[in-house]
């Protein structure tokens, strides 16, 4: 039986955001080709956390900064290490290079967090995206974290042409994994709930993630009003974990814009909705919530950015717009017109059916490891730039977090 560790940078919260939802599919992906799985983090327990030991996964609370971590990781000799998101890389990569030479590193990026940055400093100084905004001191430190890795897998296919293009990343180093999901069965999609059982927008996403704080206050401050001018009886339901009270000061009865806070079942609130208002304006990898969206049969008002990734060349399930009045009109529309909102979900089924089916990218992706695994010398080799970076003259992290460690004895 093949071990895998998982360094995660949170205990997984599948119902708090599509983050979480995708280290859940990885680990069944895994667990359903038998390999034994350790989950470890040195994040706080969490009351909304999946059981882990419910699905077989060892759980560990492992220490930053901490030698003891050194002997453990020798102890365990995992086959493969896969690090949740670039910064546990950062931080642990180099323990697992000098404990467990011979695993696998695996680098599962969530989403490019440098591209979704220099799109929130384009948006605040209100202009386009420049190469400039792109090649800053968050991507020097994810691209190396890239490059140290063996593979690293990327959720978007715009982040791909980014690596590949713009950064000139060798494409050996990189595996396109988007979501891995089931098809809809037809009795599944009849029976879900139709245009006319279904009532008011809905919003919904994690608010410890800064695009969907920046979308509603847009939605508050743009876009709403006149959607309720001309709908004045309608309501924009407002859902996400971890709103704080700058979000929740935002809720306002005679305006129908409606703050709730986190869902206990988001796909229930969702196809409850007429339609999925998420005007996201900056941002990066796969938006989770208009796929879940679509698995309910719920069609969305969105952006480029927010649509980016998901469709492929298929239409969109609902409509794409960026201004304030473009948003407004596309979503009054929409939610008026029943032919047209069959429409956009029928394309949200075929969406679903044609991008994102787990039995397509799951045996292309495990081949992909049992054959690096195989061949992991002879990769590595090929990788002089990730060699490079291993070295002790450019390990600052390493040095840093030794300068702690003697610290914290002292």
């Amino acid at each position: 039986m093949k071990h895998l560790l998982v360094i995660g940078y949170l205990w997984p919260e599948p119902k708090s955001s599509a983050a979480g939802s995708r280290m859940m599919q990885l680990l069944a992906l895994f667990l359903d080709k038998n390999w034994k799985i350790t989950y470890a983090s040195a994040a706080k327990n969490s009351q909304y956390a999946v059981t882990l030991e419910n699905l077989g996964v060892e759980k560990v609370s492992i220490q930053p900064n901490d030698e003891s971590v050194n002997t453990w990781l020798a102890q365990l000799d995992p086959d493969a290490v896969l690090f949740d998101r670039f910064m546990m890389e950062e931080q642990y990569g180099w323990r697992v290079a000098e404990n467990c030479p011979n695993a696998l590193r695996i680098l599962d990026t969530e989403d490019l967090h440098f591209f979704r940055k220099a799109r929130s400093l384009a948006l605040k100084a209100n202009r386009d995206l420049s190469k400039a905004d792109l090649f800053s001191d968050e991507a020097k430190r994810e691209i190396a974290s890239i490059l140290r890795c063996d593979l690293s897998l990327i959720i978007s296919e715009a982040e791909m042409d980014l690596l590949l293009k713009t950064f000139k990343i060798d494409e050996n180093l990189l595996f396109y994994l988007p979501f891995l999901l089931e098809e809809i069965p037809p009795e599944q999609q009849e029976n879900l709930p139709e245009f006319s059982q279904r009532k008011d927008f809905l919003f919904i996403g994690n608010f410890l993630h800064e695009p969907n704080w920046d979308a509603v206050r847009f939605l508050k401050e743009s876009v709403w009003p006149k959607i309720r001018k001309d709908l004045p009886g309608v309501k924009l339901h407002i859902y996400g974990a971890y709103a704080k009270k700058k979000v929740k000061q935002l809720h306002n009865e005679p305006e129908g814009f409606l703050v709730h806070g986190r869902a206990d079942d988001a796909l229930e609130v969702m196809q409850s909705a007429r339609l999925l208002l998420a005007p996201l304006r900056f941002g990066a990898g796969l938006k989770g919530k208009f796929v879940e969206a679509m698995t309910v049969g719920t069609p969305s008002i969105t952006t480029m950015i927010g649509a980016e990734g998901i469709g492929g060349s298929l239409p969109w399930s609902g409509e794409i717009a960026n201004t304030a009045d473009e948003l407004a009109q596309a979503a009054i529309q929409l939610y008026t017109r029943e032919k047209r909102w069959l429409t956009a979900r029928k394309n949200g089924f075929a969406i679903i059916k044609n991008r994102f089916q787990k039995n397509e990218f799951e045996p292309i992706f495990m081949q992909q490891v049992e054959h690096l695994l195989k061949w992991l010398p002879a990769h590595r080799e090929r990788n002089f730039m990730g060699s490079l970076l291993q070295h002790h003259t450019l390990q600052s992290t390493k040095y840093m977090a030794r300068w702690i460690e003697e610290k914290n004895k002292k």
